[in-house]
């Protein structure tokens, strides 16, 4: 821009998403003519002065549910016609303006679907289960959607609704029908357990979305501020120790700039809470504090967040305790440098990796006692299922039997090869190949590289002694009698 010279005005890049601070969001509203670059908030939320030309790559990041792996993906996908069309409505709205797309117009005829994905088709469906549930709608496979979700979908809600105990056998509601989500199970989780205070205020942070953020050219002064109320005990303590340390402030709103924290994300989860303890006085819940014992506050979590156990794989990273797939903490954890051995974490999100976000640590002893319709524990004399699948195997080889590789097949063989040379050579070569296989560090049975040594070394003996019959045969004796 300094190239086309002076009269040319200073060119203001500014990005805007949802969760971005307000106060930053705010700037893309100046009388200086910006550059914006916005994620799909601006498709229809939006309304900037001075915005006359739309560049539109085709392509979004859109949140996909995997019901079978539990797994939420952030996915670069194509966008459908009507997004398109917004797109190049926004260079409209305030006067004459132009859309550049980025693809052919035989991609957008022929590539684009007209619309986009009904987000009943990418979601968790535990919510919308439990309320179909509760007006009577119990056979929700056959029940005609406008556009219906996968059969797998709505099994998995299914199922996930039992484990917390707000489906029966019968897949009928139940009295703890309000314990149908993971957060209520919580919840009620923490009345019994003494905690109810924390855990209010932990749901309310969880239910606010991202509490930090980290302006670009201050990245390493904000994580120096967020490393500050990291918890050895995870991620949710460390969200309750913001939440206190802003309340121990008088809910200031300098102190939220100073510490980088969003301070709209922590007045909305004071709303939060103040709702919710209106629902506990409501039905006569006690808020109780635990003070500083953090075990009743992480039992309660793990009341709700049961099936969303991993433990750490000795090799690299975690497995999950259900599907037994790959998962890492997230680098912006409280526990990425720590790595324990159990953990429960809130989601997967899927970016470079699987990623668990909001990761706590757990007594794995906790899930079979919060948790027993989904938890056992195990026999110790008895092998698992998966135990026994690990049972090492060699490699297949076609010119040898199945079993050829068990040391007692080995061991008889090579009793049969010693037995062999023997017959071959006489009963006085016994005593070597016994000598050597002592040298060798090991028993008879155990060195097949001896029985081949002797049997080629007593080959060519007889081999040579049929050139010079005044070779003694003592001259074996003497080389191995000098290995000693």
């Amino acid at each position: 821009m300094k190239g086309l010279g002076k009269n040319v005005p200073e060119l203001i890049i500014l990005p805007v998403y949802s969760a971005l601070p307000s106060e930053m969001q705010s700037r893309i509203f100046d009388p200086a003519p910006p550059v914006v670059v916005a994620t799909n908030i601006a498709e229809a939320s939006l309304t900037i002065d001075g915005i006359f030309y739309v560049i539109d790559p085709g392509f979004a990041k859109q949140n996909v549910y995997n019901p079978k792996q539990g797994l939420d993906s952030l996915v670069i996908t194509p966008i459908s016609q009507a997004s398109a069309k917004q797109r190049a409505g926004f260079a409209g709205r305030t006067g004459p303006g132009k859309c550049y797309r980025l693809y052919t117009e035989s991609a957008y005829r022929n590539e684009m679907s007209p619309t986009s994905i009904p987000e009943i088709q990418r979601i968790n469906l535990g919510t919308t289960s439990l309320t179909m549930k509760a007006m009577g709608i119990n056979d929700l496979l056959s029940f005609d959607f406008m556009d219906p979700p996968s059969p797998q979908a709505l099994i998995s809600a299914m199922e996930q609704l039992y484990s917390l105990g707000a489906l029966d056998e019968e897949g009928l509601l139940t009295k703890l029908v309000s314990s149908g989500s993971t957060l209520s199970k919580m919840l009620l989780g923490s009345v019994d357990l003494g905690c109810s205070d924390e855990i209010l205020t932990i749901i309310a942070m969880i239910q606010t979305g991202n509490i930090f953020y980290r302006p670009r050219e201050k990245q390493a002064q904000a994580d120096q501020k967020r490393a500050k109320f990291f918890q050895p005990e995870g991620d949710h303590l460390t969200l309750l120790a913001v939440y206190e340390a802003w309340k121990a402030k008088n809910f200031s709103g300098p102190w939220c700039f100073e510490n980088f924290v969003q301070s709209r994300s922590l007045r909305r989860a004071q709303d939060v809470r103040k709702q919710l303890l209106s629902i506990m006085d409501k039905y006569k819940l006690d808020v109780v504090s635990a003070g500083k014992n953090f075990t009743k506050i992480r039992k309660a979590i793990t009341a709700g967040f049961f099936f969303h156990g991993a433990r750490k794989d000795p090799q690299e990273g975690y497995r999950t305790l259900v599907e037994n797939q790959p998962v890492y903490i997230h680098p912006s954890s409280a526990l990425f440098q720590r790595q324990p051995d159990w953990v429960i974490y809130q989601e997967l999100v899927m970016t470079t990796k699987e990623y668990m976000r909001e990761v706590t640590v757990v007594d794995p002893r906790w899930l079979a006692e919060l948790a027993p319709r989904f938890f056992k524990v195990a026999d110790p004399t008895k092998m698992s299922k998966r135990k026994r699948q690990e049972r090492i195997e060699p490699l297949y080889d076609r010119y040898r039997e199945p079993n050829s590789w068990r040391l007692s097949k080995r061991r008889a063989r090579y009793v049969y090869h010693m037995l062999l040379l023997v017959f071959l050579y006489g009963f006085n070569v016994l005593d070597m190949c016994i000598i050597y296989c002592k040298q060798a560090g090991g028993r008879i049975s155990c060195n097949l590289e001896a029985i081949l040594f002797l049997h080629f070394y007593f080959r060519r003996y007889q081999l040579e002694a049929k050139k010079s019959m005044d070779k003694p045969f003592s001259f074996g004796t003497r080389h191995f009698a000098a290995n000693k």
